[in-house]
Protein backbone atom coordinates (compact mmCIF):
# COMPACT_ATOMS: atom_id res chain seq x y z
CA UNK A 1 0.00 0.00 0.00
CA UNK A 2 2.76 2.40 0.94
CA UNK A 3 4.62 1.44 -2.21
CA UNK A 4 1.58 2.30 -4.28
CA UNK A 5 1.25 5.66 -2.50
CA UNK A 6 4.89 6.44 -3.20
CA UNK A 7 4.44 5.55 -6.83
CA UNK A 8 1.31 7.71 -7.04
CA UNK A 9 3.19 10.59 -5.40
CA UNK A 10 6.06 10.27 -7.85
CA UNK A 11 3.61 10.08 -10.73
CA UNK A 12 1.72 13.14 -9.46
CA UNK A 13 4.87 15.25 -9.13
CA UNK A 14 6.07 14.10 -12.52
CA UNK A 15 2.76 15.06 -14.13
CA UNK A 16 2.73 18.44 -12.34
CA UNK A 17 6.28 19.23 -13.42
CA UNK A 18 5.82 18.02 -17.00
CA UNK A 19 2.59 19.96 -17.49
CA UNK A 20 3.11 22.92 -15.14
CA UNK A 21 6.57 23.94 -16.31
CA UNK A 22 5.69 24.43 -20.02
CA UNK A 23 2.41 26.09 -19.04
CA UNK A 24 4.17 28.64 -16.80
CA UNK A 25 6.82 29.26 -19.46
CA UNK A 26 4.08 30.06 -22.01
CA UNK A 27 2.19 32.33 -19.59
CA UNK A 28 5.33 34.21 -18.60
CA UNK A 29 6.40 34.51 -22.26
CA UNK A 30 3.08 36.06 -23.25
CA UNK A 31 3.21 38.42 -20.28
CA UNK A 32 6.74 39.48 -21.17
CA UNK A 33 5.73 40.10 -24.78
CA UNK A 34 2.69 42.13 -23.66
CA UNK A 35 4.72 44.30 -21.30
CA UNK A 36 7.55 44.75 -23.79
CA UNK A 37 5.21 46.05 -26.49
CA UNK A 38 3.99 48.73 -24.06
CA UNK A 39 7.49 49.64 -22.98
CA UNK A 40 7.05 48.44 -19.39
CA UNK A 41 10.35 47.83 -17.51
CA UNK A 42 8.69 45.01 -15.51
CA UNK A 43 9.28 42.76 -18.54
CA UNK A 44 12.96 42.44 -17.57
CA UNK A 45 12.06 41.09 -14.12
CA UNK A 46 9.62 38.53 -15.55
CA UNK A 47 12.33 37.45 -17.99
CA UNK A 48 14.59 36.66 -15.02
CA UNK A 49 11.78 34.64 -13.44
CA UNK A 50 11.22 32.66 -16.63
CA UNK A 51 14.86 32.09 -17.55
CA UNK A 52 16.44 31.60 -14.11
CA UNK A 53 14.10 31.10 -11.19
CA UNK A 54 11.54 28.80 -12.81
CA UNK A 55 14.03 26.28 -14.30
CA UNK A 56 16.05 26.09 -11.07
CA UNK A 57 12.88 25.68 -8.99
CA UNK A 58 11.57 22.89 -11.24
CA UNK A 59 14.94 21.14 -11.13
CA UNK A 60 14.99 21.40 -7.31
CA UNK A 61 11.45 19.96 -7.02
CA UNK A 62 12.36 17.18 -9.44
CA UNK A 63 15.39 16.23 -7.35
CA UNK A 64 13.44 16.35 -4.08
CA UNK A 65 10.12 14.73 -5.02
CA UNK A 66 10.85 12.59 -8.04
CA UNK A 67 14.44 11.46 -7.53
CA UNK A 68 14.00 11.51 -3.72
CA UNK A 69 17.53 12.79 -3.07
CA UNK A 70 18.64 13.58 0.47
CA UNK A 71 17.68 17.14 1.39
CA UNK A 72 20.96 17.52 3.27
CA UNK A 73 22.93 16.27 0.30
CA UNK A 74 25.41 18.35 -1.58
CA UNK A 75 23.37 18.42 -4.81
CA UNK A 76 20.20 19.64 -3.12
CA UNK A 77 22.06 22.37 -1.20
CA UNK A 78 23.88 23.52 -4.32
CA UNK A 79 20.65 23.88 -6.30
CA UNK A 80 18.93 25.51 -3.31
CA UNK A 81 21.80 28.02 -3.02
CA UNK A 82 21.49 28.82 -6.72
CA UNK A 83 17.75 29.30 -6.32
CA UNK A 84 18.18 31.75 -3.47
CA UNK A 85 20.77 33.75 -5.38
CA UNK A 86 18.42 33.94 -8.36
CA UNK A 87 15.58 35.06 -6.09
CA UNK A 88 17.75 37.82 -4.62
CA UNK A 89 18.73 38.94 -8.11
CA UNK A 90 15.09 39.03 -9.26
CA UNK A 91 13.95 40.84 -6.10
CA UNK A 92 16.59 43.53 -6.60
CA UNK A 93 15.57 43.84 -10.25
CA UNK A 94 11.93 44.33 -9.19
CA UNK A 95 13.03 46.87 -6.58
CA UNK A 96 15.01 48.76 -9.27
CA UNK A 97 11.99 48.79 -11.61
CA UNK A 98 9.62 50.12 -8.96
CA UNK A 99 11.96 52.69 -7.42
CA UNK A 100 14.14 53.94 -10.29
CA UNK A 101 12.97 52.76 -13.73
CA UNK A 102 9.48 54.23 -13.29
CA UNK A 103 10.66 57.39 -11.54
CA UNK A 104 9.27 60.68 -12.84
CA UNK A 105 11.59 63.23 -14.40
CA UNK A 106 13.22 65.89 -12.21
CA UNK A 107 13.06 63.72 -9.08
CA UNK A 108 15.99 62.47 -7.00
CA UNK A 109 15.27 58.89 -8.11
CA UNK A 110 15.65 59.83 -11.81
CA UNK A 111 18.98 61.53 -11.11
CA UNK A 112 20.59 58.50 -9.45
CA UNK A 113 23.31 57.30 -11.88
CA UNK A 114 22.99 53.81 -13.33
CA UNK A 115 26.58 53.04 -12.31
CA UNK A 116 25.71 53.62 -8.65
CA UNK A 117 22.62 51.43 -8.96
CA UNK A 118 24.62 48.60 -10.54
CA UNK A 119 27.33 48.79 -7.87
CA UNK A 120 24.71 48.75 -5.10
CA UNK A 121 23.00 45.76 -6.70
CA UNK A 122 26.31 43.89 -6.94
CA UNK A 123 27.05 44.60 -3.28
CA UNK A 124 23.60 43.42 -2.17
CA UNK A 125 23.88 40.25 -4.27
CA UNK A 126 27.24 39.44 -2.68
CA UNK A 127 25.81 40.16 0.78
CA UNK A 128 22.75 37.99 0.07
CA UNK A 129 24.95 35.20 -1.24
CA UNK A 130 26.98 35.30 1.98
CA UNK A 131 23.79 35.04 4.06
CA UNK A 132 22.55 32.15 1.92
CA UNK A 133 25.87 30.30 2.36
CA UNK A 134 25.69 30.85 6.09
CA UNK A 135 22.07 29.61 6.24
CA UNK A 136 22.10 26.70 3.79
CA UNK A 137 25.63 25.41 4.34
CA UNK A 138 26.04 26.54 7.98
CA UNK A 139 29.30 28.19 6.91
CA UNK A 140 31.37 30.34 9.27
CA UNK A 141 31.95 33.57 7.40
CA UNK A 142 34.03 35.34 10.06
CA UNK A 143 37.30 34.12 8.59
CA UNK A 144 36.12 34.91 5.08
CA UNK A 145 35.10 38.41 6.14
CA UNK A 146 38.52 38.99 7.71
CA UNK A 147 40.28 37.78 4.58
CA UNK A 148 38.05 39.96 2.42
CA UNK A 149 38.78 42.97 4.62
CA UNK A 150 42.53 42.56 4.30
CA UNK A 151 42.23 41.90 0.58
CA UNK A 152 40.07 45.00 0.16
CA UNK A 153 42.74 47.16 1.79
CA UNK A 154 45.44 45.74 -0.48
CA UNK A 155 43.30 46.09 -3.58
CA UNK A 156 42.27 49.62 -2.58
CA UNK A 157 45.88 50.74 -2.23
CA UNK A 158 46.82 49.17 -5.55
CA UNK A 159 43.86 50.69 -7.40
CA UNK A 160 43.56 54.01 -5.59
CA UNK A 161 43.83 56.05 -8.84
CA UNK A 162 41.21 53.93 -10.57
CA UNK A 163 38.94 53.95 -7.53
CA UNK A 164 39.41 57.72 -7.28
CA UNK A 165 38.23 58.07 -10.87
CA UNK A 166 35.29 55.76 -10.16
CA UNK A 167 34.30 57.77 -7.08
CA UNK A 168 34.58 61.05 -8.99
CA UNK A 169 32.61 59.48 -11.83
CA UNK A 170 29.80 58.49 -9.48
CA UNK A 171 29.69 62.05 -8.09
CA UNK A 172 29.63 63.55 -11.58
CA UNK A 173 26.98 61.14 -12.81
CA UNK A 174 24.83 61.86 -9.76
CA UNK A 175 25.18 65.62 -10.20
CA UNK A 176 24.86 65.43 -14.03
CA UNK A 177 26.55 68.70 -14.99
CA UNK A 178 26.62 67.45 -18.60
CA UNK A 179 25.30 64.62 -20.76
CA UNK A 180 26.14 62.90 -24.03
CA UNK A 181 25.96 65.38 -26.92
CA UNK A 182 26.92 68.46 -24.89
CA UNK A 183 29.83 70.70 -25.92
CA UNK A 184 32.28 71.26 -23.05
CA UNK A 185 35.45 73.12 -22.25
CA UNK A 186 37.48 71.19 -19.68
CA UNK A 187 40.73 72.97 -19.00
CA UNK A 188 42.14 73.78 -22.44
CA UNK A 189 40.17 71.04 -24.22
CA UNK A 190 36.95 71.79 -26.12
CA UNK A 191 34.86 68.93 -27.48
CA UNK A 192 31.50 67.18 -27.69
CA UNK A 193 30.71 64.44 -25.17
CA UNK A 194 30.41 61.11 -26.99
CA UNK A 195 30.54 58.70 -24.04
CA UNK A 196 30.46 58.70 -20.22
CA UNK A 197 31.59 55.52 -18.49
CA UNK A 198 32.65 54.49 -15.00
CA UNK A 199 36.22 55.79 -15.40
CA UNK A 200 36.38 58.64 -17.92
CA UNK A 201 34.60 60.95 -20.33
CA UNK A 202 35.28 60.83 -24.08
CA UNK A 203 35.23 64.10 -26.04
CA UNK A 204 35.40 64.60 -29.80
CA UNK A 205 37.10 67.89 -30.59
CA UNK A 206 36.45 70.24 -33.51
CA UNK A 207 39.52 68.66 -35.14
CA UNK A 208 37.68 65.28 -35.02
CA UNK A 209 40.13 63.95 -32.43
CA UNK A 210 39.11 61.72 -29.53
CA UNK A 211 40.19 62.93 -26.07
CA UNK A 212 39.73 60.70 -23.00
CA UNK A 213 39.66 62.61 -19.70
CA UNK A 214 39.51 60.62 -16.41
CA UNK A 215 36.83 61.62 -13.90
CA UNK A 216 39.53 62.34 -11.33
CA UNK A 217 40.97 65.03 -13.63
CA UNK A 218 37.52 66.46 -14.41
CA UNK A 219 36.78 66.71 -10.68
CA UNK A 220 39.68 69.16 -10.31
CA UNK A 221 38.87 71.30 -13.39
CA UNK A 222 36.33 74.01 -14.12
CA UNK A 223 33.73 72.65 -16.54
CA UNK A 224 32.20 75.07 -19.03
CA UNK A 225 29.09 73.64 -20.70
CA UNK A 226 28.13 75.32 -23.99
CA UNK A 227 24.90 73.29 -24.32
CA UNK A 228 23.22 73.79 -20.94
CA UNK A 229 20.93 75.16 -19.56
CA UNK A 230 20.07 75.93 -23.20
CA UNK A 231 21.82 75.09 -26.46
CA UNK A 232 22.14 78.75 -27.50
CA UNK A 233 25.73 79.96 -27.54
CA UNK A 234 26.87 83.59 -27.61
CA UNK A 235 30.04 84.23 -29.60
CA UNK A 236 32.04 87.44 -29.37
CA UNK A 237 34.29 88.71 -32.19
CA UNK A 238 36.41 91.84 -32.11
CA UNK A 239 37.00 93.95 -35.21
CA UNK A 240 38.72 97.26 -35.83
CA UNK A 241 37.84 100.10 -38.21
CA UNK A 242 39.58 103.35 -39.00
CA UNK A 243 39.19 106.48 -36.87
CA UNK A 244 37.80 108.16 -40.00
CA UNK A 245 34.81 105.80 -40.06
CA UNK A 246 31.78 106.99 -38.02
CA UNK A 247 31.11 104.52 -35.17
CA UNK A 248 27.36 104.45 -35.79
CA UNK A 249 27.92 103.53 -39.45
CA UNK A 250 30.43 100.85 -38.54
CA UNK A 251 28.08 99.36 -35.92
CA UNK A 252 25.15 99.37 -38.33
CA UNK A 253 27.19 97.65 -41.06
CA UNK A 254 28.40 94.99 -38.62
CA UNK A 255 24.88 94.37 -37.33
CA UNK A 256 23.37 94.08 -40.80
CA UNK A 257 26.16 91.72 -41.84
CA UNK A 258 25.58 89.52 -38.78
CA UNK A 259 21.82 89.37 -39.38
CA UNK A 260 22.37 88.41 -43.04
CA UNK A 261 24.83 85.61 -42.18
CA UNK A 262 23.32 82.13 -42.26
CA UNK A 263 23.47 80.42 -38.87
CA UNK A 264 23.40 83.61 -36.78
CA UNK A 265 20.08 83.91 -34.95
CA UNK A 266 17.94 87.02 -35.23
CA UNK A 267 16.29 86.30 -31.86
CA UNK A 268 18.14 87.22 -29.71
CA UNK A 269 19.43 89.73 -32.23
CA UNK A 270 23.15 90.48 -32.61
CA UNK A 271 24.63 93.26 -30.48
CA UNK A 272 27.49 95.59 -31.42
CA UNK A 273 29.59 97.43 -28.83
CA UNK A 274 32.18 100.15 -29.26
CA UNK A 275 34.86 98.56 -27.15
CA UNK A 276 37.97 100.74 -27.13
CA UNK A 277 40.04 103.32 -28.98
CA UNK A 278 43.30 101.55 -29.74
CA UNK A 279 46.53 102.71 -31.38
CA UNK A 280 45.57 102.01 -34.97
CA UNK A 281 41.79 101.47 -34.93
CA UNK A 282 38.52 101.83 -33.08
CA UNK A 283 37.75 98.32 -31.80
CA UNK A 284 34.19 96.98 -31.91
CA UNK A 285 32.84 93.79 -30.41
CA UNK A 286 30.16 91.77 -32.19
CA UNK A 287 28.05 89.51 -29.98
CA UNK A 288 25.79 87.06 -31.79
CA UNK A 289 23.99 83.84 -30.91
CA UNK A 290 24.09 80.46 -32.65
CA UNK A 291 21.95 77.38 -32.11
CA UNK A 292 24.68 74.73 -31.93
CA UNK A 293 28.28 75.23 -30.79
CA UNK A 294 29.42 72.59 -33.28
CA UNK A 295 28.63 75.00 -36.16
CA UNK A 296 30.73 77.82 -34.67
CA UNK A 297 33.72 77.59 -37.03
CA UNK A 298 31.62 77.60 -40.21
CA UNK A 299 29.39 80.46 -39.02
CA UNK A 300 32.35 82.53 -37.86
CA UNK A 301 34.02 82.00 -41.25
CA UNK A 302 30.88 83.15 -43.10
CA UNK A 303 30.60 86.25 -40.94
CA UNK A 304 34.26 87.25 -41.14
CA UNK A 305 34.25 86.76 -44.92
CA UNK A 306 31.18 88.95 -45.40
CA UNK A 307 32.60 91.71 -43.20
CA UNK A 308 35.25 92.45 -45.84
CA UNK A 309 32.69 92.81 -48.62
CA UNK A 310 30.39 94.91 -46.44
CA UNK A 311 33.30 97.17 -45.47
CA UNK A 312 34.23 97.66 -49.15
CA UNK A 313 30.67 98.55 -50.11
CA UNK A 314 30.34 101.10 -47.32
CA UNK A 315 33.86 102.57 -47.70
CA UNK A 316 34.95 101.40 -44.24
CA UNK A 317 38.67 100.89 -43.70
CA UNK A 318 40.12 97.94 -41.79
CA UNK A 319 43.49 99.43 -40.81
CA UNK A 320 46.80 97.63 -40.47
CA UNK A 321 48.57 97.87 -37.10
CA UNK A 322 51.16 100.23 -38.62
CA UNK A 323 51.79 103.95 -38.77
CA UNK A 324 50.24 105.49 -41.89
CA UNK A 325 51.44 108.80 -43.38
CA UNK A 326 48.80 110.70 -45.35
CA UNK A 327 49.89 113.09 -48.13
CA UNK A 328 47.22 115.65 -48.96
CA UNK A 329 47.14 116.69 -52.62
CA UNK A 330 43.98 118.70 -52.65
CA UNK A 331 40.29 117.87 -52.35
CA UNK A 332 40.03 116.16 -55.73
CA UNK A 333 42.63 113.41 -55.24
CA UNK A 334 40.16 110.94 -53.75
CA UNK A 335 37.60 111.65 -56.44
CA UNK A 336 40.26 111.08 -59.08
CA UNK A 337 41.08 107.67 -57.58
CA UNK A 338 37.41 106.68 -57.66
CA UNK A 339 37.04 107.92 -61.24
CA UNK A 340 40.08 105.89 -62.26
CA UNK A 341 38.55 102.70 -60.81
CA UNK A 342 35.25 103.43 -62.56
CA UNK A 343 37.05 104.07 -65.86
CA UNK A 344 38.87 100.73 -65.59
CA UNK A 345 35.59 98.91 -64.96
CA UNK A 346 33.90 100.60 -67.93
CA UNK A 347 36.07 98.56 -70.29
CA UNK A 348 34.13 95.38 -69.37
CA UNK A 349 30.69 96.92 -70.02
CA UNK A 350 28.89 95.75 -73.23
CA UNK A 351 28.72 98.12 -76.19
CA UNK A 352 24.96 98.64 -76.00
CA UNK A 353 25.31 100.42 -72.63
CA UNK A 354 25.75 104.13 -73.56
CA UNK A 355 28.59 105.02 -71.18
CA UNK A 356 31.44 107.11 -72.54
CA UNK A 357 34.36 104.71 -72.12
CA UNK A 358 36.76 106.98 -73.95
CA UNK A 359 36.34 110.07 -71.80
CA UNK A 360 39.31 110.51 -69.51
CA UNK A 361 38.83 109.05 -66.02
CA UNK A 362 35.10 108.67 -66.63
CA UNK A 363 34.53 112.04 -64.93
CA UNK A 364 31.21 112.67 -66.64
CA UNK A 365 29.40 110.00 -64.63
CA UNK A 366 31.71 109.30 -61.68
CA UNK A 367 29.44 111.11 -59.26
CA UNK A 368 26.59 108.72 -59.99
CA UNK A 369 28.48 105.45 -60.36
CA UNK A 370 29.66 103.27 -57.46
CA UNK A 371 31.60 100.00 -57.61
CA UNK A 372 30.43 97.46 -55.05
CA UNK A 373 31.67 94.00 -54.04
CA UNK A 374 29.51 91.15 -52.76
CA UNK A 375 30.53 87.77 -51.36
CA UNK A 376 29.03 84.43 -52.36
CA UNK A 377 25.53 84.06 -50.91
CA UNK A 378 24.97 87.76 -50.22
CA UNK A 379 21.84 89.40 -51.58
CA UNK A 380 22.44 92.42 -53.80
CA UNK A 381 18.72 93.13 -54.24
CA UNK A 382 16.00 91.93 -51.87
CA UNK A 383 12.52 91.14 -53.09
CA UNK A 384 10.30 93.99 -51.89
CA UNK A 385 13.02 96.67 -51.93
CA UNK A 386 12.51 99.98 -53.69
CA UNK A 387 14.49 100.39 -56.90
CA UNK A 388 17.01 103.24 -56.76
CA UNK A 389 19.69 102.16 -59.19
CA UNK A 390 20.62 99.99 -62.14
CA UNK A 391 23.26 97.32 -61.51
CA UNK A 392 25.67 96.08 -64.17
CA UNK A 393 27.80 93.01 -63.42
CA UNK A 394 31.50 93.75 -63.93
CA UNK A 395 32.77 90.32 -62.84
CA UNK A 396 31.31 87.21 -61.24
CA UNK A 397 27.88 85.62 -61.48
CA UNK A 398 24.53 86.17 -59.77
CA UNK A 399 21.17 84.39 -59.52
CA UNK A 400 17.83 86.09 -60.09
CA UNK A 401 15.14 84.44 -57.96
CA UNK A 402 11.58 84.93 -56.74
CA UNK A 403 10.03 83.99 -53.37
CA UNK A 404 6.51 82.53 -53.21
CA UNK A 405 3.84 82.89 -50.53
CA UNK A 406 5.34 80.02 -48.53
CA UNK A 407 8.70 81.86 -48.43
CA UNK A 408 10.30 79.30 -50.74
CA UNK A 409 12.87 80.69 -53.15
CA UNK A 410 12.84 79.67 -56.83
CA UNK A 411 15.56 80.40 -59.38
CA UNK A 412 14.43 82.38 -62.43
CA UNK A 413 17.69 82.67 -64.37
CA UNK A 414 21.44 83.15 -63.86
CA UNK A 415 23.19 86.43 -64.58
CA UNK A 416 26.79 86.78 -65.80
CA UNK A 417 29.29 89.55 -66.45
CA UNK A 418 27.95 92.30 -68.72
CA UNK A 419 24.29 91.74 -67.79
CA UNK A 420 22.31 94.18 -65.69
CA UNK A 421 19.50 93.96 -63.14
CA UNK A 422 17.40 96.27 -60.96
CA UNK A 423 15.51 97.58 -63.99
CA UNK A 424 12.16 96.09 -62.89
CA UNK A 425 11.81 98.31 -59.83
CA UNK A 426 13.74 101.28 -61.24
CA UNK A 427 11.52 101.87 -64.29
CA UNK A 428 8.18 100.72 -62.88
CA UNK A 429 8.43 102.70 -59.64
CA UNK A 430 7.20 99.61 -57.76
CA UNK A 431 8.95 97.39 -55.25
CA UNK A 432 11.35 94.82 -56.65
CA UNK A 433 9.50 91.58 -57.57
CA UNK A 434 12.73 89.54 -57.47
CA UNK A 435 15.87 88.99 -55.43
CA UNK A 436 19.41 88.90 -56.82
CA UNK A 437 22.03 86.85 -54.98
CA UNK A 438 25.76 86.60 -55.60
CA UNK A 439 26.64 83.08 -56.78
CA UNK A 440 30.34 83.77 -56.22
CA UNK A 441 32.50 86.82 -55.58
CA UNK A 442 30.62 89.55 -57.43
CA UNK A 443 31.62 93.05 -58.53
CA UNK A 444 28.85 95.31 -59.76
CA UNK A 445 28.61 98.87 -61.01
CA UNK A 446 25.69 100.64 -59.35
CA UNK A 447 24.41 103.45 -61.58
CA UNK A 448 22.11 106.03 -60.01
CA UNK A 449 18.72 106.73 -61.59
CA UNK A 450 19.69 110.25 -62.76
CA UNK A 451 22.70 108.84 -64.64
CA UNK A 452 20.49 106.18 -66.23
CA UNK A 453 18.13 108.93 -67.41
CA UNK A 454 21.08 110.77 -68.98
CA UNK A 455 22.15 107.55 -70.71
CA UNK A 456 18.67 107.11 -72.19
CA UNK A 457 18.58 110.72 -73.39
CA UNK A 458 21.90 110.23 -75.17
CA UNK A 459 20.89 106.91 -76.72
CA UNK A 460 17.13 106.16 -76.86
CA UNK A 461 17.85 102.65 -78.18
CA UNK A 462 19.15 101.78 -74.70
CA UNK A 463 15.58 102.12 -73.38
CA UNK A 464 14.34 99.66 -76.05
CA UNK A 465 17.11 97.23 -75.06
CA UNK A 466 16.02 97.45 -71.42
CA UNK A 467 12.35 97.01 -72.37
CA UNK A 468 13.09 93.81 -74.29
CA UNK A 469 15.10 92.31 -71.44
CA UNK A 470 12.47 93.43 -68.94
CA UNK A 471 9.71 91.70 -70.93
CA UNK A 472 11.73 88.46 -71.19
CA UNK A 473 12.32 88.40 -67.44
CA UNK A 474 8.68 89.14 -66.64
CA UNK A 475 7.62 86.19 -68.78
CA UNK A 476 10.13 83.94 -67.01
CA UNK A 477 8.78 85.03 -63.61
CA UNK A 478 5.19 84.54 -64.75
CA UNK A 479 5.92 81.02 -66.04
CA UNK A 480 7.43 80.06 -62.69
CA UNK A 481 4.45 81.44 -60.77
CA UNK A 482 2.01 79.51 -62.99
CA UNK A 483 3.79 76.16 -62.52
CA UNK A 484 3.43 74.15 -59.26
CA UNK A 485 5.98 75.69 -56.93
CA UNK A 486 8.83 73.33 -56.11
CA UNK A 487 11.77 74.88 -54.28
CA UNK A 488 14.78 74.53 -56.56
CA UNK A 489 17.19 77.08 -55.15
CA UNK A 490 19.39 76.88 -52.11
CA UNK A 491 21.43 80.02 -51.67
CA UNK A 492 23.95 78.74 -49.14
CA UNK A 493 27.21 79.43 -50.94
CA UNK A 494 30.18 79.77 -48.67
Amino acid sequence: MSSAMVQNSLLGWAIVLVIGFPFLVIVLGESIHYLKRRGKPLAATLRLVRNLILPVLVFLLFMQHVLKLDTDGRWIKSVETLLWVCLIHAALSLFNVILFEQAKADTWRSRVPKLLIDLARLFLILLGTAIVLATVWNADLAGLATALGVSSIVIGLALQDTLGSVTSGIALLFERPFSVGDWLRIGETVGQVTDINWRAVRLQTLEREMVVIPHKVIGGETIRNFSQPQRLHAERIRLGFSYNDPPNLAKQVLKNTAIATQGILTHPEPQIFTLSYDDSAVTYEVKFFIQDYGDLEEIRDRFMTRVWYAAQRNNLSIPFPIRTLYHFHGPTSQAQDISKKVAESLQSIPAFVPLDKEQENGQSFSQGIVLQHFGAGEKVVHQGDAGKALYIIVSGQAILSVTDELLREHEVLPLKAGEFFGEMALFSGELSPVSVTAANDLEVMMIASNVVNQMIERQPSFAREISQILEIRRRAIQSIKQTPMQPNLQIDIN
